[in-house]
């Protein structure tokens, strides 16, 4: 599954650097009023577009492998009535 690859590990993504960063410009952002580079928003919001679009092309692999199973479900089950006839 592409769930399980490194490169999906949300953990592993991120050094603990960048990821303190953040956390700082968040606690900046709530305390002084001040916001988060748009920049560093900006990149956010691409690396979760991207993230989406692998979701929704998962998303739609995993919907044809169901389709594909149900209709073989309901080949199988009228080779059965067939077979019990």
């Amino acid at each position: 599954s592409m769930a399980n690859a490194p490169e999906d590990d949300a953990p592993n993504r991120y050094s603990r650097t960048d990821r303190t960063t953040y956390s700082r410009y968040s606690r900046d952002a709530n305390s002084s009023g001040s916001s988060i580079p748009s920049n560093t928003l900006e990149k956010r919001i691409e690396e979760l577009e991207r993230e989406l679009a692998k979701e929704r092309q998962e998303n739609a692999r995993l919907m044809k492998m169901t389709q594909d199973k149900e209709e073989l479900i309901g080949k199988l089950k009228e080779e059965i009535d067939l077979l019990n006839r």
